[in-house]
């Protein structure tokens, strides 16, 4: 794809780890590159995000993975990018650098721009992401183009379950009282498989404590997850792109907010949220998608950076409201039905798109003020 000869660019993304913000910073990358193809477009990540996504993005003319503490200070800073070419025509960065917040909390953040801001050097212009120039072209679709041992490999873990497959990943990386418990997840699992008795599951996830993030989910919950009689297949620590290549060949992806969903819409993928924790969905792909917003006035959602309460729920500990058994019972009914019209391919992705902006505004008492997306697509659908 690329045409040699055009301008230079780098899409400077030094953020945390989670898979969510590397699918952000490739997605600005294509964002760039499509709006003229003779660009020659590279990309910088935190080495604790999977980089190896980056790989799977023919459009990059490089990447370069920057070896450095996120939270902490980094007093090595100038050092870890001392790899990454200095010249360049543009020079553009995470937005969240220019957040007084961000820069306070993240101190590796801080120090990672400080020494970005000594070594590059922009001949047209350093700007944030998202801000032409340069131009972008909007609202894009992302496509990870996985390698075929990952396919091979997935092809060999799903043998003799043709599906409809579903593939669960039941936690985030936050801490567990930010998602559902095992008991309500095996209440999910027990109202799918009475409306949808051909349907099996395969478990989706990371156990591996390291510089990467993993899946808040103990041993024993995983284990009652597996035992489960709609549970077929299990990919938990498989490497990252087999994992998302078993997701491929699912007809759905179901989670509470992750940033692996971002993901899962990126190898094309539905996407089915359990809505309702810190932070809403913001990442659309142009893949049909559900995101299941709970009852505000019961069970407040949408905390981001502030302080939740957390409730009892029952002997599984306590959890923030939107994520407990009374939660997720209320609203069985809603995830089934998402669940068969995202299988039956019944809904369009701008008919999702739609009727999510719409519950979203609601959840926050009709004022859409406080709302962001990528590429702002969401104002396109505001009333």
């Amino acid at each position: 794809m690329n045409q040699p000869g055009g301008e230079s660019v780098l899409v400077d993304f030094f953020y945390a780890q989670p898979v969510g913000h590397a699918i952000e910073a490739l997605h600005h990358a294509l964002a760039v590159k499509a709006a003229d193809p003779s660009r020659e477009v590279s990309v910088l990540l935190n080495s604790a995000t999977p980089t190896e996504l980056a790989g799977c993005c023919p459009f990059l003319t490089a990447s370069y993975a920057i070896d450095a503490p996120f939270l902490e200070p980094a007093p090595d800073a100038d050092a870890s990018i001392a790899h990454v070419p200095a010249e360049w025509d543009w020079v553009l960065d995470d937005p969240r650098r220019h957040q007084p917040f961000q820069l306070e909390t993240f101190a590796g953040m801080r120090d990672h721009y400080a020494a970005s801001d000594r070594r590059f050097r922009a001949r047209l212009g350093h700007r944030p992401l998202g801000y032409p120039p340069p131009s972008r072209a909007r609202h894009q679709r992302l496509t990870l183009e996985l390698p075929g041992d990952a396919h091979t490999a997935a092809e060999r873990r799903l043998t003799g379950h043709p599906g409809p497959l579903i593939a669960l990943m039941p936690a985030g990386s936050s801490a567990p009282s930010h998602y559902p418990s095992v008991t309500s997840w095996e209440a999910v699992l027990g109202a799918l498989q009475e409306a949808l008795p051909d349907a099996r599951v395969v478990l989706v996830g990371r156990s591996v404590r390291d510089a990467r993030t993993s899946t808040a989910i103990d041993a024993a919950d995983l284990s009652r997850l597996r035992g489960h009689a709609m549970v077929v297949a299990d990919v938990f620590d498989a490497p990252l792109l087999e994992q998302l290549a078993v997701v491929e060949r699912c007809g759905l992806f179901l989670s509470p907010h992750t940033g692996f969903g971002m993901a899962a819409l990126a190898v094309g993928t539905p996407w089915l949220t359990l809505s309702g924790g810190r932070w809403f969905e913001w990442y659309f792909n142009q893949v049909p998608f559900r995101s299941i917003i709970p009852d505000t006035s019961a069970y407040p959602t949408f905390s981001q950076f502030g302080a939740e309460t957390v409730a009892p729920d029952g002997d599984d500990g306590d959890r923030i409201p939107s994520m407990t058994r009374a939660r997720v019972a209320a609203d069985l009914p809603r995830v089934v039905h998402a669940a068969r019209e995202l299988l039956d391919g019944a809904v369009t992705y701008v008919q999702c798109l739609s009727e999510y902006v719409a519950d979203l505004v609601e959840a926050h008492g009709g004022d859409a003020s406080g709302l962001w997306s990528f590429d702002s697509v969401h104002l396109d659908h505001l009333g």
